[in-house]
């Protein structure tokens, strides 16, 4: 199985904030944008795996900034790192300025995906290259998330999670 790289699982979706995905201060529900994020991030992990996949777990998200009706929202999602049949996949997400053009960071997060056969069972999948500063980055750090994950759903051991350890010794 060939490895592939973060940019060939890239997803961008680019949609409109309209009156009736907004709260009472006309700002987008923050479960609005989670259902986007998870939309990008489940066609990302898909054409990296090419197989069906599912999401395992939302591991963090950080809404920044609120996202005002009207506005134009990008979210941007690509693998970070995969492991045998799960992958982290890490979206951004900005928005643009009505005069100018500009884009402003407004939200993070970093979804987990599992890739499954047509039984549902986990099938193993292409690792990833990074090639970027940023990618890199993303991809070192995806093996800690992972094990802080494991260690507080209670299946690894603290002393086993190893990248952990490595972070206070």
């Amino acid at each position: 199985m060939e490895a592939k790289t973060p940019k060939d699982s890239l997803t961008i979706l680019t949609d409109l904030v309209l009156p009736g995905d907004t709260n009472y201060l006309d700002n987008l529900f923050g479960g609005e944008l989670l259902a986007r994020m998870d939309r990008a991030c489940s066609i990302a992990a898909r054409r990296h795996s090419r197989r069906i996949v599912v999401t395992a777990s939302v591991n963090h998200v950080a809404f920044n900034k609120s996202v005002p009706v009207g506005s134009v929202v990008t979210v941007e999602a690509k693998v970070s790192r995969a492991f045998r049949s799960s992958m982290e996949i890490y979206v951004d997400v900005w928005i643009e300025d009505r005069q100018s053009g500009q884009k402003t960071k407004v939200n993070e997060g970093i979804y987990t995906f599992v890739a499954v056969d047509e039984t549902g069972k986990p099938v193993q999948i292409p690792q990833i290259v990074a090639e970027t500063a940023l990618e890199k980055e993303r991809f070192e750090g995806a093996l800690r998330r992972k094990q802080l994950s494991l260690v507080l759903a209670g299946k690894l051991k603290p002393n086993e999670a190893t990248e952990l350890k490595a972070l206070f010794n």
